[in-house]
């Protein structure tokens, strides 16, 4: 019975129906606060040292809880996520994800459930359990990332994290990705690629046009399964070929 109403769901975002519905929903991916705000006032490379060792937690989970749809997901996070669980991203978005128009983009988005609106892959003890694999934006929290014209600079959200007496961890082992550079590399293309998309929705006055790329880009990114072996080459292909359809546009 679920299965159907997820084919239902996904033809009917085909038809432009759910589309359609998501598009009045649409919601800013971009944060417009002053980074003075909400952080100690510095930037962070690699290998700086920062204040977020929280001792693996302790059994905390407030940072897993409450946070509407803001954990948007990228393609490695669903290579990730579907080549560990071994299911697809039409299963994914049965009870674990949902999709949100974000700046005139579909993107996916981790989902939340239960009274405490806590994040589906907690387990009954409130740990994560996806915790090796977990999505891009939960490894690096509470840092965030500022984008500039060469790439990006990580900052502390200095309010974000409950846990008192946090001990400085080095940037790099925070993170804990296997070829971090290449991963940085990665993420400075998806986040160009996004703002490139944003950029051709916003000069477009043709909602049909503008939903058929937002289809390509849900296909083709992140609907197409991927093969275990060699993300960073899948992802240079598929990107390849979703910017030579967008030059013809």
């Amino acid at each position: 019975m679920m299965m159907m109403a997820m084919r239902q769901r996904l033809q009917c975002l085909k038809n432009g129906i759910w589309a359609e519905k998501l598009w009045k929903e649409r919601k800013k991916l971009q944060r417009n606060v002053d980074i003075n705000e909400i952080s100690d006032g510095k930037l962070y490379g690699l290998n700086d040292m920062v204040k977020v060792g929280c001792n693996d937690c302790e059994g905390c989970s407030k940072c897993c809880q409450g946070m509407g749809d803001s954990i948007k997901l990228d393609p490695l996070d669903i290579y990730n996520l579907t080549t560990n669980l071994s299911v697809s991203f039409q299963e994914l978005l049965e009870d674990k994800l949902e999709l949100n128009v974000v700046d005139g983009m579909i993107l996916p988005n981790l989902k939340l459930s239960g009274d405490g609106e806590k994040c589906s892959f907690l387990n009954k003890e409130g740990r994560c359990s996806i915790h090796s694999f977990r999505p891009g934006i939960c490894r690096l929290f509470p840092l965030g990332r500022i984008y500039n014209d060469t790439g990006f600079d990580y900052f502390l959200q200095v309010d974000e994290c409950v846990k008192p007496n946090k001990t400085k961890v080095k940037v790099r082992k925070w993170i804990d990705i296997a070829d971090v550079k290449k991963n940085e590399s990665y993420i400075i293309k998806w986040h160009s690629f996004i703002r490139y998309v944003q950029g051709i929705v916003e000069s477009k006055n043709d909602e049909a046009l503008i939903k058929q790329i937002n289809m390509a880009v849900l296909q083709v990114m992140f609907v197409r399964p991927y093969a275990k072996d060699d993300f960073y080459g899948q992802f240079e292909e598929r990107i390849c070929t979703l910017e030579k359809a967008l030059e013809e546009i």
